[in-house]
């Protein structure tokens, strides 16, 4: 419950930075910055290269691929009946397709399910929703941003994007043992990311902007917390005939509110940002009811 506490205190710490006006008008893209760069490869390189590879990994993992898809699908279908601009529909897909599965997730499914459940939490969350972000999320980016990159363009933003090479240089490392100070080293760098990303949120967040957004953030987050983990229950319980504390926890996972980096990332490509940071302060909010409502369907899985 610390760490939940945290995210909100944070997350109001930059509303009333703002609103007082006790930082500077462009910190938020300061701390982004920070953020892509050193926060979150500091925690590829740390949890990436703790995790033992099994086959019973794949469908915990595959759940966040699955997520992206769906929404890439449905946004894409959204944005041509509702006439969508490319910025709204590139926001939708990116944030709503990607869960906090993280600094959210992981305390929500301790409450829940206790430590056990950890485990089968940072595998959705490293070889699923990180990998997912990494690779489709920053081609999503890259492709609704202004200027319709190139093919060649876009792979180079992957390539080049700080926490995918993070990514690459945890899986090279997976052999040698970490040295005990740079643990330590990659784990203080590595806290310094849900505090500042949701102090980052904060700052951008505009409640003024709510009335303009209401009809798409009302369509993003009915995906994201209600459609997406009630399509991938029915695709893993009913289809696959899936069971057990592990599937609990990973449809758990698939409910959570959308990714806080996401949408730092929508920020950077100009994909919306005031939708971007609204999915994610009120998808916050709205999760502390629906994620108890999903536990409790979920029970008999």
């Amino acid at each position: 419950m610390n760490n939940l506490l945290l995210l909100v205190l944070c997350f109001i710490f930059g509303m009333l930075l703002r609103r007082f006006k006790r930082i500077p008008e462009n910190a938020s893209a300061t701390l982004n910055s920070f953020i892509i760069h050193v926060s979150f490869p500091a925690l590829t390189l740390l949890y990436i290269h703790q995790l033992k590879f099994s086959s019973d990994m794949l469908l915990v993992a595959a759940m966040a691929w699955l997520v992206f898809g769906l929404s890439a699908g449905f946004f894409w279908l959204m944005g041509r009946w509702l006439h969508l601009s490319p910025s709204t529909t590139g926001a939708l897909i990116l944030v709503a397709g990607l869960g906090n599965t993280s600094f959210f997730g992981l305390p929500m499914v301790e409450v829940f399910y206790g430590k056990e459940g950890l485990s089968t939490a940072i595998v959705a969350d490293q070889l699923g929703s990180f990998f997912t972000f990494a690779i489709l999320g920053i081609t999503i980016a890259g492709i609704y941003s202004s200027g319709r990159p190139t093919l060649v363009e876009i792979t180079k933003r992957i390539v080049l994007f700080p926490p995918f090479i993070g990514l690459i240089i945890a899986v090279v490392l997976m052999p040698f043992t970490y040295a005990d100070w740079f643990v330590i080293l990659l784990k203080r760098l590595g806290d310094t990311l849900a505090p500042l990303a949701l102090v980052s949120v904060g700052l951008q967040l505009r409640l003024g902007h709510l009335a303009e957004h209401k009809r798409d953030l009302a369509l993003g987050l009915f995906f994201k917390l209600f459609l997406a983990p009630l399509l991938i229950y029915f695709l893993y319980v009913e289809l696959f005939g899936a069971h057990g504390q592990a599937i609990q926890i990973t449809l758990f996972e698939a409910a959570m509110p959308p990714m806080i980096t996401a949408a730092i990332v929508a920020s950077e490509h100009n994909l919306n940002p005031p939708l971007a940071n609204l999915m994610v302060a009120i998808g916050l909010t709205l999760s502390f009811l629906t994620l108890g409502g999903w536990w409790w369907v979920l029970r008999g899985v």
